[in-house]
């Protein structure tokens, strides 16, 4: 226990914040801004991370998500194998303009592809952006060291 206090504060005092101890580890965390909303996601930036996603969740807060982050600008393909919350995905080109919205319907193995190449991924509680009047075109603001 005292460990991960220890690896917690030093996140706080690198001056980004971005580091939360939990029970598996540490995850990377973002804040990142909607229809002037802030929202607080979860970095999925290795090959296990991206597996993994939101898989064998409970629930996920209002306000949070999953960013999948790529090295370049690609075609992605999602899909809800054993994940149970209804979520909504956004392909984000690198500046994070909104390319394409799609409601992903729980644990569909039906693979949703981007239809232009996009540098990340961005899973939201189902419903989120259109509750915020967003859309395609416009933009999520990331973090200006981000990735």
């Amino acid at each position: 226990m005292k460990r991960k206090h220890i690896i917690f504060i030093a996140g706080i005092l690198l001056g980004s914040g971005t580091f939360v101890a939990c029970g598996s580890g540490l995850e990377e965390r973002i804040e990142i801004i909607i229809g002037g909303q802030s929202f607080r996601v979860e970095v999925a930036r290795t090959a296990e991370q991206k597996r993994q996603g939101l898989m064998d969740r409970k629930s996920l807060g209002a306000r949070d998500g999953m960013i999948f982050v790529y090295d370049t600008d690609q075609h992605l393909a999602f899909w809800m194998k054993n994940t149970t919350i209804p979520l909504t995905l956004a392909f984000l080109s690198k500046d994070g303009t909104i390319l394409q919205i799609e409601e992903l319907k729980p644990l569909s193995l039906k693979s949703v592809v981007s239809e232009r190449a996009a540098r990340y991924g961005l899973e939201l509680p189902a419903g989120v952006l259109s509750e915020l009047d967003v859309g395609v075109g416009d933009r999520v603001i990331l973090p200006a060291d981000f990735p």
